[in-house]
């Protein structure tokens, strides 16, 4: 296929050839970088596929249940291979649980007790565990059953404040939580190795602590997982990483087995815990799904950096960087304005094979304090191992896009996330003739973009 038959496509999509042409430029210079994310992703596919054939799977595990579940041998070897696939006792992997969100409620909720208290070491925890902890009053939260909270805040939003976290650890301290990904914040996403230094840093000063890490969004980008560097909890969502895009609800706990007990007997009850909850006709999908998550992570971090390439050089604020080390698959670039952060949404979603001629608005969404505006053309509603993008109408205006079930979607999305910020007048397109009649494409910051942007040095640079 030549050049100009696949240019011609995507201007059927509605890309221009200015943009076409930035993208595939910026394309070209990844090569290296793809290819070795394409050696982790080889990796981590192995190690499922070990630790499927460890636990022997086979095709009985995809039968349906229903009522109790019980003797569910689907249920029961999924959750075998989970705690084998990342190096825990036991793990709980269920479709009762509806999101990430509940997978950490459900997690720190069965294993705190009135009079304990959850520390955060790494800042401020993502807005919708706000409510669960009692940190914005809500029913049901943590705060109204008696179990406090303390969080020590990173040194220049980067660095753990380890003589504040040996202070704020006491003798009511049970668990302390670490949230690998960066939310909707602009500090760093933890490498696995950061979460080692900081969790045997906790278990030095208190051996007994319950060490959790949030792990939404930063399975399979590494080799590695918390579990394998001391944490005894790990907690996410399976319409994010690991349910591949294929998984249609659920969420995972993987660590100690008393921890995952504690888990499971306050997801059912006391006295059944593990034994019931059918599997109801997903089970398939949650085995195929994390079959295929290595591969579809992949294609989610070449996204990511392409588009912290794409638009760094424009000369918006991207973090992570266009050449840090990624350890989640959430790219955060601030606009500096709600303009570009509806507009960036609003090419993601028009770039989705569902929903496509939907135009995302911000809303107010619940478990948030402010507007939130979501772009999600997805086959499974809300999931962000998809393309999607997302962020708070608030300042810095920063937009989190991530996910794409292949790289190829995620290409397609950032360049027209592109092409909308050019369509709304929030980009300027111009053209500089050169000596040898090759023409080189900038992309400018319109005067009242540049003033908002945070960003006020690099603007208008060149490709080609």
């Amino acid at each position: 296929m030549t050049e100009e038959v696949m240019k011609q496509k995507y201007l059927e999509l509605g890309i221009t050839e200015e943009v076409y042409n930035y993208g595939t430029e910026i394309e070209k210079t990844l090569k290296e970088r793809f290819a070795k994310i394409d050696e982790i992703a080889e990796y981590n596919q192995l190690k499922v596929i070990h630790a499927m054939q460890k636990c022997r799977v086979s095709a009985e595990c995809f039968q349906s249940t229903s009522g109790y579940g019980y003797n569910d041998i689907g249920r029961d070897t999924l959750e075998e291979v989970y705690a084998e696939c990342f190096h825990g006792e036991a793990a709980l992997v269920r479709p009762q649980i509806t999101c990430g969100t509940h997978a950490l409620a459900l997690a720190l909720m069965s294993n705190l007790r009135p009079g304990d208290e959850l520390l955060s070491p790494v800042g401020k925890p993502y807005d919708t565990l706000e409510e669960v902890i009692g940190i914005r009053p809500s029913k049901g939260s943590l705060a109204e059953y008696g179990i406090t909270y303390r969080q020590v805040d990173l040194l220049n939003n980067r660095d753990f404040d380890f003589e504040g976290i040996r202070a704020a650890i006491n003798e009511k301290t049970k668990l302390v939580t670490i949230q690998r990904s960066k939310g909707y914040e602009t500090r760093p996403t933890l490498s696995v190795d950061r979460i080692r230094d900081l969790i045997a840093f906790v278990k030095s000063v208190k051996p007994d602590v319950i060490c959790m890490v949030d792990n939404c969004y930063g399975e399979f980008v590494e080799e590695r997982e918390p579990l394998e560097v001391g944490a005894d909890m790990i907690v996410g969502s399976l319409i994010k990483n690991l349910g591949g895009g294929l998984a249609p609800i659920g969420g995972y706990i993987v660590g100690k087995k008393e921890c995952v007990d504690n888990a499971a007997y306050r997801l059912t009850s006391p006295g059944l815990g593990k034994e019931v909850g059918a599997s109801l006709g997903v089970i398939q999908s949650f085995y195929q799904g994390l079959f295929q998550a290595p591969t579809v992570v992949s294609g989610a971090l070449k996204g990511a950096i392409f588009a912290a390439n794409i638009f760094e050089k424009i000369g918006f604020p991207v973090i992570p960087d266009s050449t840090e080390s990624r350890h989640d698959i959430i790219q955060a670039v601030t606009f500096g304005s709600p303009e570009g952060v509806i507009a960036f949404c609003q090419g993601i979603q028009a770039a989705a094979p569902v929903d496509s001629y939907v135009t995302p608005e911000p809303w107010d969404m619940p478990g948030y304090d402010s507007q939130v505006i979501m772009a999600a053309g997805a086959f499974v509603q809300g999931s962000s191992i998809e393309l999607s993008a997302d962020g708070p109408i608030k300042p810095p205006y920063a937009v989190y896009f991530q996910g794409g079930l292949t790289w190829y979607h995620a290409k397609l999305g950032i360049m027209m996330a592109l092409q909308k910020l050019v369509d709304a007048g929030i980009l300027v397109v111009s053209f500089a003739r050169e000596h040898n009649s090759l023409e080189s494409l900038f992309f400018h910051l319109t005067g009242e973009t540049e003033q908002k942007s945070r960003n006020t040095e690099t603007f208008g640079n060149t490709i080609g």
